[in-house]
């Protein structure tokens, strides 16, 4: 790749600071060479071709899957890391007591060690990034120093990168800095290997200096650090600052069959729906949704008094088992083409394969470790956490429009709860909506059967990714709704269970029932009934499918000891951040223990 790379020139004080950092970070790591991306279709076909040559990557078949890799990670490195990860921010209270907090001064320290001479041998890329299209009003950019070509090349995919961000920092753009390194230098007498890494692994954030530094992982997020370190831990300190904010959301355009459009963003735990919602297929006639972003939501007040949010990622890093025609056709369909998979199997013919993607396996794989594999192998062909990299402008579902901003017109929170939680549940008002959010937690699989307890707290599906006390984070979110129009709050369940321990919502492409009635309830078109909790449905629209009215009955109950329970649990919740939990929501909380304890209800 001796044709790429060079280093650009620009004859500005901004371009000297970054270039002054890039040969700091140089100094320090002493890489054989420096590569600056350009962003260039050549330039990535030529990396992708010399991590074939290395083994780094597997060619799949041209006809069968044109243009796409896959990768096998190091069996120690195939997650995201929240034990390893950590905020350094000047105050452990800024931190908060959901973060792993660390001393600044002391993990620069330690870091600089890790980072002294870790790229010997290696290619240190300098890679210009833009979260959301280059020069748009809610985009950031940023820069990433790497040494691993695996993170250039899905970082090419997953935001937008090259010269053009270059000339944006030259001009005088703000941006953040990212450095990460495998933690595998090269002394010339050991032979490099496939999937370098090193079980010494730190995923750190500087919130006051909005830095990120990551070392020993060259796995997903640690790795891409444009994704959850920036998009989100960092980007949520910018939007506190500043007056937005960065959330773990997908991003829907619902178009009715009166061909009026709707904006939905919803926050959703991991395995709670969230990819299958974002390229949902509704099953109601004459009703569309088109995908905006599957992941991540920036939201600012625009000078109409609305929220207006974007999808500021350029692809989809999605987990692979359990994507299959029958779960999410669209998301199958997306990946025909130019994608980066990786741990899940390979076919004897060159393509992949994971389980969930077909209903039947095939009798023979190359699993996600190199070893051979079959039905009775006893084992999961792919890595349980294997992803596929893709862009999204290829999903057929795409919005035309996807990279600009779009106004909100509803906001959804959702979890995983077997019991106590209704299908769909509207919010009184914005401050009911943040509390709602605030109080938004999983079952755990011992609770699989309906027992209210052993919940896993994820407000807002933040937990792992906000970069600052949730409980500010909390006191944010309340003052966003002080503008003019906020968007409607909901909190959807599509998983609770009878006391039969069935599902009683068919979930999938039927979910696009509970966004009927979303749509209905913010024209003004569809009866809602106030409950202890929030308002429900009069009823939904269930034409062609056949829920028994005790499902129903169920599937919108309210047990006024099972929520008073819960209050209990929020209580205790909340009191793990002291005095920061904003009055706001301690008010709400009581609140509902008075609905919930009057006679009417």
């Amino acid at each position: 790749m001796d044709a790429y790379g060079v280093t650009p020139t620009h004859a500005t004080a901004a371009f000297a600071e970054l270039l002054n950092w890039v040969e700091e970070t140089a100094d320090l790591t002493r890489p054989d060479r420096i590569h600056w991306v350009e962003g260039s279709d050549v330039e990535r076909e030529a990396l992708l071709a010399d991590m074939v040559d290395s083994g780094a990557l597997i060619k799949l078949d041209e006809t069968l899957r044109p243009g796409s890799y896959l990768a096998r990670s190091d069996e120690r490195d195939v997650a995201r890391l929240e034990s390893r990860t950590f905020i350094a921010s000047n105050s452990r209270d800024d931190a908060g007591p959901t973060n792993n907090w660390a001393d600044p001064a002391e993990m620069r320290g330690r870091l600089t060690a890790l980072f002294d001479g870790s790229m010997e041998g290696r290619t240190m890329y300098v890679v210009p990034f833009s979260m959301g299209k280059v020069g748009g009003p809610l985009s950031q950019i940023g820069v990433q120093i790497t040494d691993s070509p695996y993170a250039v090349a899905s970082i090419s995919i997953m935001t937008r990168v090259g010269a053009e961000v270059t000339e944006l920092i030259a001009g005088g753009s703000p941006w953040v800095r990212t450095i990460h390194s495998v933690g595998a230098p090269l002394d010339g007498s050991t032979p490099d290997v496939a999937w370098p890494s090193n079980d010494d692994k730190y995923i750190v954030h500087f919130p006051d200096t909005l830095e990120v530094m990551s070392f020993g992982s060259g796995y997903g997020g640690n790795a891409i650090l444009a994704k959850k370190c920036f998009a989100l831990r960092i980007a949520s300190v910018q939007g506190r600052n500043d007056g937005w904010m960065a959330e773990h959301m997908l991003l829907i355009r619902v178009v009715s069959p009166e061909g009026r459009a709707y904006h939905v963003a919803a926050a959703f735990p991991s395995a709670c729906g969230k990819t299958n919602l974002a390229m949902l297929r509704p099953t109601v006639p004459g009703w569309r949704v088109e995908t905006l972003g599957d992941d991540i939501a920036w939201i600012r007040p625009g000078s109409d008094g609305r929220l207006y949010a974007i999808n500021p990622e350029a692809g989809f890093f999605g987990v692979a088992p359990g994507t299959g025609v029958s779960t999410n056709i669209t998301a199958v369909e997306t990946l025909h083409r130019d994608v980066i998979f990786t741990n899940v199997a390979l076919t004897d013919d060159g393509d992949v394969w994971w389980e969930g993607l077909t209903d039947e396996a095939p009798e023979h794989l190359i699993d996600w470790r190199g070893d051979d594999w079959t039905p009775d192998s006893g084992r999961p062909a792919a890595h349980p956490n294997s992803r596929f990299t893709v862009s999204a402008a290829q999903s057929p579902s795409i919005a035309p429009d996807w990279e600009e901003a779009v106004p909100l017109d509803a906001i959804l929170f959702g979890g995983r709860r077997a019991s106590n939680v209704p299908l769909v549940v509207e919010a009184f008002d914005w401050g009911h909506g943040v509390f709602m959010g605030s109080t938004i937690s999983s079952e755990r699989t011992a609770a699989a059967e309906g027992t209210v307890g052993e919940l896993r707290r994820d407000p807002f599906a933040m937990m792992p990714f906000c970069g600052y006390n949730m409980a500010d984070y909390f006191a944010h979110w309340v003052e966003m709704g002080e503008v003019a129009s906020p968007p409607a709050i909901f909190q959807v369940n599509w998983f609770r269970k009878g006391t039969d321990g069935r599902f009683l919502w068919p979930g999938f492409g039927e979910n696009s029932r509970v966004i009927e009635w979303v749509v209905r309830r913010i024209e003004g078109a569809a009866p809602a009934v106030d409950s202890p909790i929030g308002r429900l449905p009069e009823e939904l629209n269930l034409d062609g499918i056949d829920v028994p009215q005790a499902d129903l009955d169920e599937l919108f109950a309210i047990d006024a000891e099972g929520w008073l329970a819960e209050a209990d649990m929020t209580e205790a919740f909340y009191d793990t951040f002291g005095d920061r939990i904003p009055d706001a929501l301690r008010e709400q909380l009581a609140a509902l223990r008075a609905r919930l304890a009057s006679p009417a209800s």
